[in-house]
């Protein structure tokens, strides 16, 4: 479970989050929405214990990340395509990652197959496409087996049939008693997948609930997003 209360976080003087809640429980599909600068990306970070929150709270499982045990086996993260050093093979830069989290090696083939990757473990990450790309990073997130996934815009890359992947695999971590945090752009993928939809702008909650609460009396879901939020939001 993923448990957000008060979240403020600041920089300089602009407020990026101010005040946010919302929880994301398992065995259900929370779809994060909110225009670029909205705040999401924000506190994703704080949630992973990339930044510290300058106010209130933001836990998964009932601890920040920098209490958790072993991170590894609890939440894993997909943020974007970058890190892995592009010299290595897909199965050496997964293999790496399990050594340094005390994860057991036979993980890392047991991933590349559900990403369906393995075919390519032996190919160097220079030569991998983004949406391969996006497929290994979901790997190393998948690594240690974890309750709690956070991914952020995993469809970046893919092509209509590797969105319909992604969108099958996402719905099976939340079928097995995951805990699923899904921040995305395309608003058809969140009206199909998500069970639950937070919606900011400005930092701050603007709506929440299932897909068909948020749509209705709009044409559609992204109808439903712009009347939610401005134009313009912040940084």
């Amino acid at each position: 479970m993923i448990d957000i209360r008060g979240l403020t976080k600041r920089y300089g003087r602009h407020t990026a989050v101010d005040g946010l809640g919302f929880t994301a429980e398992p065995g259900r599909v929370t779809g994060f929405l909110g225009p670029n600068g909205a705040g999401k990306s924000t506190t994703l970070r704080v949630l992973l214990g990339l930044d510290r929150p300058d106010r209130g709270r933001a836990l998964i499982e009932g601890r920040p990340y920098s209490e958790l045990r072993r991170p590894a086996s609890v939440v894993g993260a997909q943020l974007d395509v970058g890190g892995a050093h592009r010299a290595r093979t897909a199965r050496a830069h997964l293999a790496w990652i399990a050594r340094a989290n005390g994860l057991p090696r036979a993980r890392v083939d047991e991933v590349l197959e559900r990403v369906g990757l393995e075919r390519a473990a032996r190919t160097r990450v220079r030569a991998f496409s983004l949406g391969m790309g996006q497929r290994l990073n979901l790997a190393a997130a998948l690594l240690g087996d974890p309750r709690v996934v956070v991914l952020d815009e995993p469809v970046n890359g893919l092509d209509p049939e590797g969105i319909r992947w992604m969108r099958s695999l996402v719905r099976g971590l939340a079928d097995e008693g995951r805990t699923v945090l899904l921040s995305s752009h395309l608003m058809d993928e969140m009206a199909r997948i998500a069970d639950h939809l937070v919606v900011i702008d400005r930092g701050v909650l603007v709506a929440e609930g299932a897909p068909a609460e948020l749509t209705g009396g709009h044409p559609s879901l992204e109808d439903a997003f712009f009347a939610l939020t401005t134009p313009t939001g912040g940084a």
